[in-house]
C-alpha cells in the first residue's frame, strides 16, 4: 500500500473522501462543516499568499478498505497498518493539580489516549506528531508552558513503556494565537529510524537549561513499506550542538535551519533503500515568528529548495529567541 500527500496548492486534483487518511487546515478561513476524516484545524494566517486556507491531507489507494471511529476524543482512520488521528484538548476544562499545571495534564492525558488507541489498534509505532498549544512562551505556574508540555508528554511516554531516548518519532511543537492543546499523529505497525543530527545534541539529550524534563522527539524518522520510503522532517530551528545561533538574524537562522535539516537528510542515506533524499525532494511547512520576516524567510528557502512546494503559517517557535522553524516530509 502506498501513502501519498495532497496539498490544495497544487494542481492535482482533489481526491475521493473515501481515500483521505487524514489532514491538516491551516489559516484564518471560516471553518466549513467538519470533514469525514480526522482533520487538525490550525486557526493562524497563512504568509505570502491570497489564500486563506490551506488543506494537505495523507491519501491512500480507493481500493483498499478504510476503518474509522473515536476514542476518548480521538478522531481517527485506518487503512491496513497506517492509522492517522487527531486530538483537542480544552486546558480551561482540565484541573490544574499543583505543581502539575492544566498544562502539564493535558499533555500527559492527550498522549496516554493515544497510546491506549495504537495498542487497542496492535499499531504500537509512532512515525510523525504534530503538537500545537496557545502562547507556548508563556509562563504560568512558574514555568514556560513549552517546558510543561514536555514534561507531560514525557510522563505519558514512560507511563506507556515507550522509549524517551533513541527510538522515538519525528514531531514538532508550535504556538498559536490561541486553541486547544491540538496533537495529529501518523502511526503504525512497523517502527521508523529514528534519525539524528550530527551537528545537534539530541533533543532527548538537551540539559536541564530547558527544563525539567527534555523534549520527546527525534530530529527525523525514516519509514519503509514494502512499496515506498517516507521521509519526516521534525520541525527544525537554527540550533547548535544544544545552543540557539544567530540571535536576531532572521537570514542566517533560516540558512542555519536548512543546512540542519541538509545535515539530516545526508544521516538517512545510509538507511535508506531508494538512494535517500535531497532539499528539493521535499514539501516543507515553514513557522514564522513575525510576518514581517516573510520576504526575507522565502528568499533563502527558494535559493536553497527551489520550486519545492513551501507554505508558510504565522507562529511562535519553541523558543522565543528562535524566529523560524521549518519542518518537511518526501515520499519516494
Amino acid at each position: 500500500m502506498t501513502l501519498q500527500l495532497f496539498d490544495s496548492f497544487s494542481a492535482a486534483p482533489r481526491p475521493d473522501a473515501n481515500r483521505i487518511l487524514g489532514g491538516f487546515l491551516l489559516g484564518d478561513a471560516p471553518a466549513d462543516a467538519a470533514p469525514a476524516w480526522p482533520m487538525q484545524r490550525l486557526v493562524t494566517p497563512l504568509l505570502g499568499v491570497d489564500r486563506r486556507g490551506f488543506e494537505e491531507a495523507w491519501v491512500v489507494p480507493g481500493d483498499v478498505p478504510m476503518l474509522a471511529g473515536h476514542a476518548e476524543g480521538i478522531a481517527w482512520r485506518r487503512c491496513g497498518d497506517l492509522l492517522f488521528g487527531v486530538i483537542d484538548l480544552d486546558e480551561v476544562q482540565v484541573a490544574a493539580k499543583p505543581p502539575r499545571s492544566a498544562l502539564h495534564i493535558a499533555s500527559e492525558m492527550a498522549y496516554a489516549r493515544i497510546f491506549r488507541l495504537l495498542d487497542a489498534q496492535g499499531l504500537p509505532h509512532l512515525w510523525r506528531l504534530w503538537n500545537y498549544m496557545a502562547d507556548i512562551n508563556g509562563e504560568s505556574d512558574g514555568l514556560e508552558r513549552y517546558r510543561q508540555f514536555n514534561m507531560g508528554r514525557a510522563e505519558a511516554f514512560e507511563h506507556a513503556a515507550r522509549s524517551v531516548v533513541g527510538r522515538v518519532p519525528a514531531a514538532c511543537a508550535l504556538g498559536l494565537a490561541g486553541g486547544p492543546l491540538s496533537i495529529a499523529f501518523l502511526a503504525s505497525a512497523t517502527p521508523v529510524i529514528p534519525i539524528e543530527n550530527p551537528r545537534q545534541v539530541s533533543a532527548f539529550l538537551y540539559p536541564s537549561d530547558y527544563g525539567p524534563r527534555p523534549p520527546t522527539f527525534s530530529r527525523a524518522a525514516l519509514a519503509q513499506t514494502a512499496d515506498q520510503e517516507l521521509v519526516f522532517v521534525s520541525g527544525t530551528a537554527s540550533i547548535v550542538g544544544h545552543q540557539t545561533v544567530h540571535l536576531g538574524d532572521v537570514r542566517a537562522q533560516t540558512a542555519e535551519s536548512l543546512d540542519n535539516i541538509a545535515a539530516v537528510l545526508e544521516a538517512a542515506k545510509p538507511h535508506s533503500r531508494r538512494g535517500g533524499f535531497a532539499l528539493p525532494d521535499l514539501a516543507y511547512r515553514v513557522y514564522v515568528r513575525d510576518a514581517a520576516d516573510l520576504a526575507v524567510v522565502r528568499e533563502v528557502i527558494a535559493a536553497r529548495v527551489g520550486g519545492a512546494p513551501a507554505v508558510c503559517v504565522l507562529a511562535d517557535v519553541c523558543r522565543s529567541d528562535l524566529l523560524v522553524e521549518i519542518e518537511a516530509q518526501g515520499v519516494r
